[in-house]
């Protein structure tokens, strides 16, 4: 019965489609996408300059129309595009916040970012932990993403091992507002509202959204402390876009967020709180020099209670409560000269810093804390880098080569343990320390008509985050310790694929080869009961782990992409499959030949979506995702599941719809994490949603 409703769904319109890049027009941006006919595609995006060449070297897609259906959320759109991992399957309503990180290609294996995403080129991963904070789109309106597989970018800077996920920006113009109410008592509500003033435009942007929510640990595993898990959050974003001379603007950017949410047993509440603010100058004319200037803030303040929960699950108590103010700094220029009529180099620098502390309540006697930790740093990137490419864009041969080079510093850090209204435990001071980077890419690109070929080669590195450096967790009872000599990690990689299109089909085929070395892990080192360093007491039948380098990851596999668009519908499928193992020694060496944690063999989507206005709209998306490991040990199984999404929107009125959208539509059990005990959380249960939308 499932399988014929899911055929059912299937037969539904729907809004969205996703496209390889296209074009390059200086008036179009994403907010024109979805005003274009269904075989034209035009991206540049709000705060950038034009599609750079080298991305077309390597395997890419562009998101369109981010909101699908009311009460969507971003991150679960993104997982339409099969390789693209999130850390947890659950997504923001119910994950804690540190587990967030998104990464491509099998290179996984901890809850900080691989992948670099960016809003309107804003590096937008928490200064402190390297997570993406998802609810903090919910003060932005996103006009669609560009997903840049495989590292090596120099532009995109030290962050982007596995690739880049690029967020863009619209600007609203008149008004749209929608209200929906959603299973579990949930609502969500959003206004946007955009107008010219004098030579450029203004648009304010919020959303609002609560709900009572689920359960989180499974049917059969509860006690009487488990109940739902409620949450709430909301933004609201301001932004200002003006003419400053020929082919000239100055756009500003001010918003603000707060998450509030729990893990659905008492002491476990999680707030974030953050505000970013970003101003830009660009200057792209259409046959001249072209250059950008970009300075942003980024304020971020996460607090968080984890619990130990009693093994027959019928009593709870605090067993830490940490608070983690954070904040990053960042500067970028880039120029790109004419030269004989074309922009073929690209050259800018750009820096960023972090600085950061943890601040923990622990070792618990009752409800009263009995100790102390604060520990934190700073880190610094300033880089160098430069881009050429070479050839027709169009047809025949394309190549690109680009290089970086970046000077990192740690700066001195500590770490303070003390009792409370006592004694000093421990007081370690870190010496500061730095070096110097290099990556970078090559590839080329060879077109006929309507086939190409490409191949490309590059090399990435990733700086550790404060969160890695300094702050440990628990996770349950299971404790893992931080480390603050963990060395940056490194990625060579490369590959080859191939592309056609024709009479509304598209097909894309990408084979890839990584090597991460020094690839940063949660290495499980003992079992307890006992006190382990850097976490103290850990449990009986808990597991005591520390953040390590790991030899390397290494990660192979292909990506497959197929759509079609017949008449008003496009359909479309892709598929991702990852052999990724670990080459360890010394003190991880038990996970030699192991698959790396958290990444799944097998990934895959099937979407079909509207593509024409109308009085009717929709979509139906079926995602796949893998067996995978909880655990470094392989101990611990993900089972794999299969979800169907689907919507439908009915424009009653000239200005009014209304909209009905479920998740999760078969109730399949999603498992998200399991606990050293076997304790089993479940991702986002089936959620249905009803609402109107308005637009004037």
């Amino acid at each position: 019965m499932r399988w014929l409703a899911g055929a059912a769904l299937l037969a539904m319109p729907a809004a969205a489609m996703a496209q390889p890049i296209e074009g390059d027009d200086p008036d179009y941006c994403l907010c024109n996408v979805g005003k274009l006919p269904p075989e034209i595609i035009v991206v540049t995006g709000a705060g950038s300059l034009r599609p750079s060449d080298g991305d077309a070297v390597q395997g890419s897609a562009v998101l369109r129309d981010l909101d699908p259906g009311l009460g969507a959320r971003i991150e679960n759109r993104l997982r339409d595009e099969a390789g693209i991992v999130q850390f947890r399957r659950s997504d923001g309503r119910s994950a804690h916040p540190t587990s967030q990180g998104v990464t491509l290609r099998g290179l996984g294996g901890n809850a900080s970012s691989r992948a670099l995403v960016t809003l309107d080129g804003v590096p937008q991963a928490d200064p402190f932990g390297g997570w993406v904070a998802w609810s903090a789109y919910d003060a932005i309106a996103l006009g669609g993403a560009v997903i840049a597989r495989g590292g090596g970018s120099g532009a995109d800077g030290p962050g982007a091992l596995a690739g880049t996920i690029g967020l863009h920006s619209e600007m609203t113009s008149g008004v749209t507002a929608s209200a929906a109410h959603g299973s579990r008592d949930a609502w969500d509500a959003t206004l946007s509202a955009g107008t010219r003033l004098g030579g450029g435009q203004v648009a304010i942007d919020g959303r609002y959204s609560r709900g009572d929510g689920f359960v989180p640990t499974v049917a059969g595993q509860r006690g009487s402390v488990d109940r739902a898990a409620p949450y709430e959050m909301g933004g609201l974003g301001v932004r200002m876009r003006f003419d400053a001379g020929d082919s000239s603007r100055v756009e500003a950017s001010l918003r603000g967020f707060t998450d509030r949410r729990d893990r659905g047993v008492d002491f476990t509440d999680s707030r974030v709180d953050g505000v970013d603010a970003s101003l830009r100058f660009v200057h792209d004319p259409a046959a001249a020099t072209q250059w950008l200037a970009l300075a942003y803030v980024q304020l971020r303040d996460f607090e968080s209670g984890f619990a130990s929960v009693a093994a027959n699950r019928n009593s709870v108590a605090p067993a830490l409560f940490q608070r983690v103010p954070a904040t990053g700094l960042g500067a970028r220029f880039e120029i790109r000269p004419e030269i004989d009529g074309e922009n073929p180099l690209r050259v800018g620098a750009d820096w960023r810093r972090t600085t950061g502390r943890t601040q923990e309540d622990y070792f618990f006697a009752g409800l009263v804390p009995g100790r102390h930790r604060i520990a934190g740093g700073s880190s610094d990137t300033v880089g160098a880098f430069a881009e050429w490419a070479s050839g027709d864009r169009d047809q025949g041969l394309l190549w690109t080569a680009s290089g970086r080079v970046d000077r990192w510093w740690i700066g001195a850090g500590y770490r303070r343990e003390v009792n409370i209204g006592g004694s000093t435990i421990a007081d370690a001071r870190f010496a500061a320390r730095g070096g110097w980077e290099g990556s970078g890419r090559v590839g080329v690109r060879w077109k006929s008509d309507d086939f190409a070929i490409r191949a490309a080669g590059y090399r990435g590195w990733r700086l550790p985050t404060l969160n890695e450096l300094y702050r440990p967790f628990r996770v349950g009872a299971d404790a893992t310790a931080a480390n603050e000599a963990l060395a940056p990690e490194r990625l060579w990689g490369g590959e080859v694929g191939a592309d056609w299109e024709g009479g509304g089909t598209r097909l894309s085929a990408t084979l890839f080869v990584n090597r991460l070395s020094n690839a940063i892990a949660n290495v499980t080192l003992g079992q307890g009961p006992g006190n382990f360093p850097g976490v103290g007491f850990v449990a009986a039948g808990a597991s005591y782990s520390r953040r390590e380098n790991l030899d390397a990851i290494d990660a192979r596999g292909i990506e497959l992409a197929a759509e079609q668009v017949a008449g008003p519908v496009t359909l479309r499928a892709t598929w991702a499959f990852t052999d990724a193992t670990v080459d360890a020694s010394g003190s991880a060496a038990a996970l030699d030949g192991r698959r790396p944690a958290q990444i799944a063999k097998h990934g895959g989507s099937l979407s079909l979506r509207s593509n024409r206005a109308g009085p009717l709209g929709g979509f139906a998306t079926l995602r796949y995702v893998g067996r995978q490991n909880e655990d470094d040990l392989g101990q611990q199984v993900l089972g794999d599941a299969l979800t169907l999404d689907a919507g439908i929107a009915w424009r009653v009125a000239r200005t009014v719809s209304i909209e009905a959208r479920g998740e999760n539509l078969f109730d399949e059990l999603v498992p998200a994490a399991i606990s050293s005990a076997g304790i089993v959380e479940r991702a986002t249960p089936r959620t249905l949603w009803a609402g109107v939308r308005v637009a004037f």
